[in-house]
């Protein structure tokens, strides 16, 4: 029977490759969004920002929070554990 199912499901193989692959990106764009170093190399060119009088006091507390927040959804479910690929 399963070859029967496969033979008659192949004209949906494009979909089903195609899916599989949208899966991927999107797991690997969350592995880095929510990558600790990403979030920490973030952090640190938010901080240049501010120095360098980029944004405002106020911008850097609202993208600071955001990006706290991540951070600690990362350390709490472990998500983005990779090999740190924030790259400068």
């Amino acid at each position: 029977m399963g070859l029967i199912s496969e033979v008659l499901l192949l004209p949906l193989a494009p979909a089903r490759g195609g899916a599989w692959a949208i899966r991927q990106v999107l797991q690997e764009a969350e592995r880095i969004y929510y990558d600790p170093a990403t979030i920490r190399a973030e952090l640190a060119r938010l901080e240049e920002q501010l120095e360098a009088g980029e944004i405002t006091e106020e911008e850097f507390d609202e993208q600071e929070d955001a990006l706290l927040d991540r951070l600690e959804i990362a350390t709490r479910t472990g998500a983005g554990q990779g090999d740190g690929t924030a790259q400068r």
